[in-house]
């Protein structure tokens, strides 16, 4: 048995999907529990690309339970889409459980999202425009519209009703937008609802069975450590907790039962949107990162800033989380780079940071401190064992774990499902 959160150490786009997949073997319950359909991973298998927005990446064995928690906000149409494409080819979709905590995006976020991020001219802060701030803000706002209100159609259409007429109110005396048509939002959703009732239920009791049963629960995470809105590069974050402690709130179990918690992080460094980011390159070792990585965002197919890897950021993010182990990505995009270069601390104002700061302005000042390491030319996307790794590949995992203090126990270095390399059993 064990209890593991997996999760991004750096902004996101970590390549998390695939980890998941290989801890999905041993896992009777995947459980997601932060982030809407701005998030996206995919997963190589079965000779077949899958790309998820909302779906756990259990959902392709037959064996795992997934589960929507209640700290995912969550797209109808888009979550059903997701499913029908699984249905269309050939896959069941009877084991997901979406938490009847979980709040719904409507279209009037969607239309609030977008009104708001084009309000603010030369100060977007690079929002996907999918709903999400508006839906996680109309749930601390205690308006929101939970799963559960799906169970009674009629109480869900009055309370469809009532919200997009409140707020075509904003759209259009705030913003200046064209109202929605409310009538036909009420009858599109409500059809979607009576799709997705059934799949409705109690996702923490889900899971705190599981863990008294004995089985393996993998909690995964979407986004990144530094988009968390607490701890990240605020205001240029997302609008949930993406770090370990996320997980307990967002599934709704106790963090004595965890076991395990891994950060996933790119040997390099990469962000989508606006915001700090001390290590981007705008040279050809940028655009190197970004070609031979394919760093185009699953969600949205925008150009991700890329640059070499920041170890302040992988400091911080184990200490944010509590991380036991690391899980390398992409170490294979790094070939044919020489010098290959790790930022150690910060220079800002004249001073040495070795801690992150707490403010997106000292970080935007700040500059990279480097160490060289030598590079490598050789082949290593046949790579199964550690030391089959070309002695510089070897010593740059090695420079990782020493400047984090944790331990880098799996290692991708290709796209494939089987180009990982376990150095030792991830529980």
């Amino acid at each position: 048995m064990a209890v593991i959160i997996l999760l991004g150490a750096q902004w996101g786009d970590e390549g998390k999907g695939k980890i998941t997949d290989h801890l999905t073997r041993d896992a009777a319950v995947v459980a997601r529990w932060n982030g809407g359909d701005n998030a996206g991973h995919t997963v190589v298998w079965g000779g077949q690309t899958f790309k998820f927005h909302l779906l756990p990446s259990g959902i392709l064995y037959e064996h795992a339970t997934c589960i929507i928690g209640s700290g995912v906000v969550v797209n109808p149409k888009t979550l059903l889409g997701e499913l029908d494409n699984l249905k269309a080819r050939g896959l069941p979709t009877a084991r997901l459980i979406i938490s009847g905590g979980a709040h719904l995006i409507m279209p009037y976020h969607i239309a609030l999202d977008g009104a708001s991020e084009s309000s603010r001219g030369e100060r977007k802060i690079g929002t996907t425009k999918r709903g999400i701030g508006p839906t996680y803000a109309d749930k601390a706002w205690r308006a929101g519209i939970r799963a559960v209100e799906m169970l009674d159609l009629d109480h869900f259409a009055r309370r469809v009703r009532e919200q997009a007429e409140s707020r075509n109110i904003w759209l259009t005396q705030v913003y200046g937008q064209e109202p929605l048509d409310v009538p036909a939002i009420v009858e599109e959703y409500t059809e979607y609802a009576r799709r997705l009732a059934p799949m409705v239920g109690d996702a923490s009791l889900v899971i705190n069975e599981a863990i008294a049963a004995g089985k393996t629960v993998l909690c995964e995470g979407a986004q990144g450590t530094l988009l968390d809105l607490d701890h990240g590069t605020y205001p240029f974050v997302t609008s949930s907790s993406p770090i370990a402690g996320g997980a307990c709130v967002g599934l709704g179990f106790g963090p004595k039962l965890v076991d395990e918690i891994i950060g996933v992080a790119k040997a390099y460094t990469t962000r989508v949107g606006a915001g700090p980011m001390p290590t981007e390159l705008h040279d050809a070792v940028g655009d190197h990162l970004v070609e031979v990585g394919h760093e185009y965002g699953t969600t949205t197919g925008r150009r991700r800033r890329a640059g070499w890897l920041d170890l302040v950021i992988l400091r911080y993010a184990a200490r944010i989380n509590g991380l036991t182990q690391f899980a390398m990505t992409k170490l294979d995009v790094l070939t044919g780079l020489d010098p290959v270069r790790v930022c150690v601390a910060y220079e800002y104002r004249g001073q040495r940071l070795e801690h992150f700061p707490m403010d997106s302005r000292v970080l935007e000042e700040c500059r990279p401190i480097y160490e060289d390491l030598p590079g490598w030319d050789e082949d290593i996307s046949a790579a199964q064992r550690l030391e089959e790794l070309p002695a510089a590949a070897r010593r740059y995992v090695q420079r990782v774990e020493e400047l984090t203090g944790v331990p880098v126990t799996m290692i991708s270095v290709g796209p494939a499902r089987e180009q990982l390399i376990w150095r030792r059993p991830a529980h």
